[in-house]
């Protein structure tokens, strides 16, 4: 006789197999070449909705990510794309994500206007037709399909045409396919810049092996220069009717916030990039004026000569590579309302409390109050009231970090951990 939780245990079995498919179902030689599809595609709309229509497909000489960790279920990013096998649909990769459109899409401007962008996705290059699935998180937290495109990697349109620059190694660990692999790209600097930006770059990336897990994870990660001038040295700042003509285009007072330095021009940005193997993306910026930015698997940004350069430059790959939510609450963002309170956020180190189990809650010390009050608790692990740029009902595990204040010198033990699964996931 079979008892009714055996049978139980065996249906739970099967209905974990088909929503989180192992890593075996995609072999990598199986399905596919040691190289990148990269597909652009239009993201538009408004607060109210968006649409998806393909723009161009690239591909690029080397593939950075993993050949093992294929099928990313790890439910992070706002967005998430899906490549299955057109001939069985078989699930043969996915990765979440997010992108600028996105946050653009939660400030005051959305509510009145509609406006494109142009992203991508990249994907190890398939043998066979594959479908590709685009996802968006509902206002529930929920995954739906927004968009669907079959690739044919027969297609002769596919572009294999890349700007050729040259690299220059930073700081090199091994194999691309088991390491972080960080491309470093200059922009605002001109033909006459490019040893000022190597040399910014190996003081970047010294400072950022000072920190932690990054110190103890050192031989993980490879970074890489690509050696690619602007016609003019310097960067746009509008308020100040400051213009250049970058590589990239960037600017300050993206989405009219000073600090938050982005360019729209990812297609740009993607074929710089595809000069050498690469997992995450980080946009040297030209100029001593502060600022920065980052978004999760899309790119990070970082200005060169301010005195808070460093912390920074660590501070934004928090968000670009681990997903990490910025955890300070002035209000200074244009987007306040980006974090519900009435579901839990996918980040890591933060939580309304709607879900808790889901996050630090196994972390905490025996008897923690939640939330945590600040005073007396001498920056110990927590549930701390302000964060995600609101005061209230959004929580952090600890009082300061360097994901709230750029004067820390050390995450948080929350932090710490998401950064080191990430680093895992990456070099399996």
């Amino acid at each position: 006789m079979i008892h009714h939780k055996k049978i139980t245990s065996i249906l739970c079995f099967f209905v974990l197999c088909i929503l989180f498919p192992k890593q075996s179902l995609a072999v990598f030689d199986d399905w596919f070449l040691d190289k990148t599809l990269r597909v652009d595609y239009v993201h538009s709309g408004s607060k109210k909705g968006e649409y998806y229509s393909i723009f161009a497909l690239k591909s690029e000489p080397f593939w950075g990510g993993s050949k093992t960790n294929l099928i990313d279920n790890r439910d992070m990013g706002k967005y998430r794309f899906e490549v299955l096998d057109a001939e069985t649909n078989k699930p043969i990769y996915a990765q979440g994500y997010c992108t600028l459109w996105g946050e653009w899409q939660w400030t005051d401007e959305a509510k009145n206007t509609t406006r494109s962008m142009i992203e991508s996705v990249v994907m190890p290059f398939p043998k066979k037709k594959v479908f590709i699935n685009f996802y968006s998180r509902n206002p529930k937290g929920v995954f739906e399909k927004k968009f669907s495109y079959t690739v044919d990697p027969d297609n002769y349109f596919i572009n294999p045409e890349i700007i050729k620059y040259p690299a220059q190694d930073i700081h090199i660990s091994g194999d691309p396919h088991s390491k972080v692999d960080v491309v470093l790209i200059p922009e605002g600097y001109d033909a006459n810049e490019m040893e000022k930006f190597a040399s910014d770059c190996k003081r970047l990336v010294t400072a950022f092996f000072t920190y932690e897990p990054y110190a103890s994870n050192k031989d993980k990660f490879n970074f890489r220069a690509v050696l690619a001038p602007s016609p003019e040295s310097g960067i746009d700042i509008p308020k100040d009717h400051v213009y250049k003509r970058t590589l990239l285009n960037s600017s300050f007072y993206t989405f009219d916030s000073e600090r938050y330095l982005m360019t729209p021009d990812y297609p740009k940005v993607r074929d710089v990039a595809a000069n050498v193997p690469y997992d995450q993306i980080y946009i040297i910026m030209n100029t001593t004026k502060y600022g920065g930015g980052a978004i999760y698997n899309f790119y990070n940004t970082v200005v060169n000569g301010n005195p808070r350069s460093e912390n920074v430059f660590v501070h934004e790959f928090g968000h670009g590579f681990a997903g990490l939510a910025d955890e300070y609450d002035d209000g200074s963002t244009s987007f306040n309302d980006m974090h519900s309170h009435v579901i839990e956020p996918w980040e890591a180190n933060i939580t309304t409390l709607v879900n808790f189990d889901l996050k630090w809650k196994n972390m905490l010390p025996k008897g923690t109050p939640i939330p945590t009050p600040v005073e007396g608790n001498n920056n110990k692990l927590g549930v701390y009231e302000g964060a995600g740029y609101v005061s209230k009902g959004v929580y952090r595990p600890a009082p300061t970090c360097i994901m709230r204040s750029s004067s820390t010198e050390q995450f948080c033990p929350v932090c710490v951990k998401a950064i080191q699964d990430m680093i895992d996931y990456y070099c399996k």
